[in-house]
């Protein structure tokens, strides 16, 4: 069975990346080893980054239709992704089922 990825984003259009705030701080608070002890305040640290930036909600958006298991993008950790792709999902497939319901509807 072959997998295809649909990609349904142009991610380098209008560029998000080059707006990030992370562009120039110390990436190892954005990808600490563990989730304990001094991973803990690098985490925090990197939030700190991400509520300051422009570009937080399509770095949350790219981490979580890319499937960004590692690291802090979007202001959130390994963790919150991981319950926010659920729900992200669920309403991704909601729209595309409507989609294709209203392009049924156009025929």
């Amino acid at each position: 069975m072959a997998l295809i990825w649909n990609r349904g984003i142009d991610w380098d259009e209008e560029d998000w990346r080059e707006e990030a705030a992370c562009r120039n701080a110390d990436l190892e608070f954005f990808f600490p080893i563990g989730v304990t002890g001094i991973a803990i305040d690098q985490i925090d640290a990197a939030k700190r980054v991400c509520q300051m930036c422009d570009a937080v909600e399509p770095c949350l958006e790219f981490a979580l239709a890319t499937n960004q298991e590692s690291g802090v993008w979007g202001g959130t950790s390994e963790e919150e992704r991981r319950k926010l792709r659920k729900s992200w999902l669920a309403a991704r497939r909601q729209t595309l089922l409507l989609q294709k319901e209203h392009t049924k509807q156009s025929l």
